[in-house]
């Protein structure tokens, strides 16, 4: 993986699961168990300290995995690890079909009214349960429902741009 390669955050650890080393692991990804077919991982702690690792494996156990990471067989190494996060290369993922994309891959394309006023950048997504949400940076800071195509009519990643029907004042 390049150093300057987009990194995509699918999980956390959350804790720790019995005394022999287990980890107990929320993993973002659909389906949840689908996040050890994306290896290697990028482990971020909290501290901002960064690790590589290669052969995680596990099993779904209530609302968290249970994963286990090669060589930690110790409960206190890991509750240690408590609040790490676990990124994968954008690479690591399949590519997505026709017509759908990762959220990521809209970080950071302009967006624009349907009237061609400038809103700014997208910065990121986010779940509200009844939809998703399009943060946009730009003069002041937008939320926009990511509803196609009522709210989002366009995305054209050949011209880097998000076209919304959107009301510039709100």
């Amino acid at each position: 993986m390049k150093d300057t390669e987009r990194r995509i955050l699918l999980g956390r650890i959350v804790g720790a699961f019995g005394v022999r080393g287990e980890i107990k692991l929320e993993s973002w990804t659909e389906p949840r168990t689908a996040i050890f077919q994306y290896q290697p991982w990028i482990l971020r702690t909290p501290a901002g300290q960064e690790s590589t690792l290669t052969g995680a494996r596990g099993r779904q156990a209530g609302k968290h995995l249970v994963a286990v990471f090669p060589d930690i067989t110790d409960r206190d190494v890991v509750e240690s690890m408590y609040g790490t996060e676990v990124y994968v290369a954008r690479s690591a993922l399949p590519p997505p079909k026709a017509d759908e994309y990762y959220w990521v891959d809209l970080e950071g394309l302009q967006v624009r009214t349907v009237d061609g006023v400038e809103l700014g950048r997208a910065s990121h997504l986010f779940s509200t349960g009844s939809n998703d949400v399009l943060v946009v940076h730009g003069d002041r800071e937008r939320m926009i429902p990511f509803v196609q195509p009522d709210f989002v009519v366009s995305v054209d990643f050949e011209a880097n741009l998000i076209v919304v029907d959107w009301d510039p004042e709100f």
